[in-house]
This record gives structure tokens, sequence and C-alpha cells, in this order.
């Protein structure tokens, strides 16, 4: 088998990735929606790639994975990678976790990070009501993470949150950063003590509350949750789109309390992670596999981290339904040491209607049962499809 083309067209919002192949098969992988300026670096791998066989995943990386980077742009690396995946899959008439190693698991746990709700402002009782409209989705998700601190609208809403002055960035992941006053500090913990007070012991509380924390306040904020068990804080010191690790760093934050501290969605290839699971950097890590290189990529990381102690929990939102179904096929195939993956949704809702392959109802009980069909388990319908393509785009599916 060869590759015979690759393609990449921007279907809704999302740069979509197809490896067209000399025996009628394709493999399609997806990121996130965020980053439709991915299109032509995706195409600058094209010459690269005609010729290889796909199923040789591995060969046709060590021709491309020195060209991604840090958040967004191992993306396009990532995003290949699982495409070929999906061909190999397909090729060998097997779900992809069984290329991986086979599952361990039978259905994978989800947390919510995607579906929101618009809220009138950033009041401890709006954050509780939020929480408790997450609770009810008929997902019945067991894990919940709420956007907080430097990752949501408080920075600019709630006055004097920090010293500093929060900036409107033309690009999504702004990194807004400075000292937190007294005030903000309380009223983050407020805003956790009234989600707690919904949650109970029901449901696992994780918060995705920066970058843009100082240490020092870090660890005050840190001490300051630890009654309140939640199962992780998310990207306190970097994170989203800063391309560094600092490990170091949040070393420090780590040993300063018991409070879980989690970090990793932008963070590009293995050896990027060495430091943060060598040291014991932090108690979770959480790879986006459209991001990180790629899910071979992620399960190597997740089974160094278990060696480590270290727990994790993938990072997932607004890669899409076929970034979904990778999400299922790889986490299938992690270890013990897997809490569970961030659920993304379609985004539009019409692509429901252009995928094949998910039960009608994805989530139960906040688990999703692993997909058996060959490849990701997923495939697009091209006559739905093509109803989305842009005119520059009309050839992808020929």
């Amino acid at each position: 088998m060869k590759i015979i083309d690759l393609k990449c067209a921007i279907i809704g919002k999302s740069p979509i990735v197809r490896i067209v192949t000399d025996e009628g098969i394709s493999g399609y992988g997806q990121a996130e929606t965020w980053k439709s300026y991915l299109k032509p670096h995706i195409l600058a791998f094209r010459d690269a790639l005609i010729g290889e066989d796909p199923t040789n995943v591995e060969r046709v990386m060590l021709k491309i994975r020195q060209r991604g980077g840090f958040k967004p742009w191992g993306s396009a690396v990532s995003v290949i990678e699982m495409a070929l995946w999906d061909v190999a899959g397909k090729a060998a008439g097997l779900p992809v976790h069984k290329l991986l190693g086979g599952r361990v698991r039978d259905k994978v746990r989800v947390y919510n990070g995607s579906i929101r709700f618009p809220m009138p402002d950033h009041s401890p009782q709006s954050l509780a009501a939020d929480i408790k409209r997450m609770m009810d989705l008929p997902e019945g998700f067991t894990m919940i993470k709420q956007p907080i601190g430097f990752h949501s609208a408080m920075k600019r809403e709630v006055a004097d949150f920090y010293y500093g002055e929060p900036n409107k960035s033309p690009f999504h992941g702004a990194l807004d950063r400075g000292p937190i006053t007294e005030k903000g500090l309380n009223h983050f913990v407020d805003c956790v003590a009234a989600m707690k007070e919904v949650t109970g012991d029901k449901i696992g509380l994780a918060l995705d509350a920066g970058p843009g924390w100082m240490l020092p306040d870090a660890i005050r904020l840190a001490r300051k949750l630890e009654p309140y068990h939640l199962l992780w804080v998310e990207d306190l010191l970097s994170g989203d789109y800063t391309p560094w690790v600092n490990a170091g760093v949040y070393r420090e934050l780590t040993r300063a309390t018991s409070t879980p501290i989690h970090t990793g969605e932008q963070i590009y290839l293995r050896q990027n992670f060495k430091e943060l699971i060598e040291s014991q950097a932090v108690s979770v890590i959480g790879p986006d596999p459209a991001d990180v290189g790629g899910i071979a990529e992620l399960k190597w990381i997740a089974e160094y981290a278990d060696l480590h102690g270290i727990m994790m929990a993938p990072h997932g939102t607004a890669n899409g339904l076929l970034g979904l179904a990778a999400l299922i096929q790889v986490s299938a195939t992690l270890p013990n040491n897997f809490l569970a993956f961030e659920y993304t949704t379609g985004d539009p809702a019409w692509w429901y209607d252009i995928v094949e392959g998910f039960p009608k109802t994805i989530v139960k009980n906040g688990f999703i049962d692993v997909l058996e069909r060959p490849g990701m388990g997923v495939d697009l319908i091209p006559e739905a499809a093509r109803a989305y393509l842009a005119p520059e785009d009309q050839a992808f599916f020929e």
C-alpha cells in the first residue's frame, strides 16, 4: 500500500486531513476547531508522504516529526499521525486499539470540558448554578472541569482580580499574567466552595485555572483549596499556548500542596515531558493527541508517567468527532494511571450528520463504549460532508 495524496479541507471550523492510498482506503484526522490557519502547514508535508506505506506509521512519522512544535504547530504533525493509524486499522480490518496493544478497558471515562452554558457573571452563585446544569446533563458525567480565574472571563469581569491589566487578544488562548490580589484570591476560593456545595462527593471537580499565576500566589491558592478534594487544578503556571514547560517551577508548586497539580496540553513530544515526569513536577498530565504528536506519542507518555506515579487525564476539547474517536481508541489502551479524557463534541452540530460509527447515545453515565469498527471506529460520510466544503475544497473526496 502506498500514499498517493495528502489532502486538507476546512470542514466547519476544523482542519481535516485525508490520506489517500492506492488501494482505495482513506484515513482521516481532525485538528482543533480553533486552528483553521493550519491548512497550508499540513499541506506542506504532502510531498514527503507521497509513496510511503501508511501502515508503517512510525517510519512515516520519522520523516515529519521534527517539523512540529508546541501548540499550535504540533497539530499538523499530530493529525497526520492519527490519519495514518486510521488507514492502518482499516487495512488490517481492526480497530486502532488492537494495533496499539489492545484495550485494557471496555468503556472509557470522560470528563466534561466542552459542554458549556452562558453565565450572567462569575459570582459564586453563578458558578454553582453552572455546575448544577452540567451535573444534570444526560451524559451523566462523573467528572467536570470548570474554567475559572485566568482561564475565564473572571480576570476581566471581577474588579481588581489581579494586579495587572487583562488584554483582549485576537487569538484563542491569550496569556494574561500577574500577581493576584487578596480580593481575587478570596473570590476564587469562594467560587470553589460554592461549586463543592453543589457537587458534594458525588462528582469529581477539576479546575482549569490558568496559565497566568505567579508561583507564590499559586502556592497560596493550592493550599487554600486543599479542603475541597479537587481532582486537579490545571495550568496554573503555564499551559494552553505557552511554548515552554517550566518543570522546575511546577515542582515547587506540587511539593508545597496536597492539591493535585495538572499541566501538559500545549506540550509537543515525549522529550518535552521528560523533566516534568522524571522530577515528578506535577500530579497529573494532560497531553492532547492532536497537539502532542499523535496517539502513539500519547500512549508512550502515559506509560512513562505511570512508572513515576503520575496520573493521566488527556486534553481534547475542540478536537471534534474524529478527534473524539481517536481519544477513545488510545484511552482504551492506557495503563491504570488513566483518570478520564476531556470529552469533545461536534461543532457545529451538523457534524453528527456527516460522521458514522458512533452510537446514538455516545456518553452513558460518564463513559463511552470502546468503538470496534476498523480504524478509528468512525468515518466521514462524503455524500453528506460535501455540502459543507468550501469551493476551494470541492475535490477533497475525489
